[in-house]
């Protein structure tokens, strides 16, 4: 039986595992998922190497209602920053 994704937004950090001048790349996902899948979902979606990690870090309004006219799915995710 499959395991429920649950329905909470998680923030995932990613990090670029190339360093260049100005310091590693930095993106943040969110995944509408348990903070373990959600690591797991995006860890699938960014180049072989990156690493993630969740993070603690409250939506602005408007990402909020970006967010919110997604209509995410349990499982889905989505780039906040590129």
């Amino acid at each position: 039986m499959a395991e429920s994704f649950g329905n909470s937004l998680t923030v995932v950090e990613v990090t670029a595992d190339d360093l260049s001048l100005e310091g590693p790349t930095k993106q943040y996902w969110i995944a509408r998922a348990k903070p373990d899948q959600a690591l797991t979902l995006v860890l699938t979606a960014v180049p072989e190497g990156w690493t993630a990690e969740l993070v603690d870090m409250k939506l602005t309004e408007k990402e909020q209602r970006k967010l919110d006219g997604l209509r995410l799915k349990p499982g889905d995710i989505y780039r906040l920053t590129k």
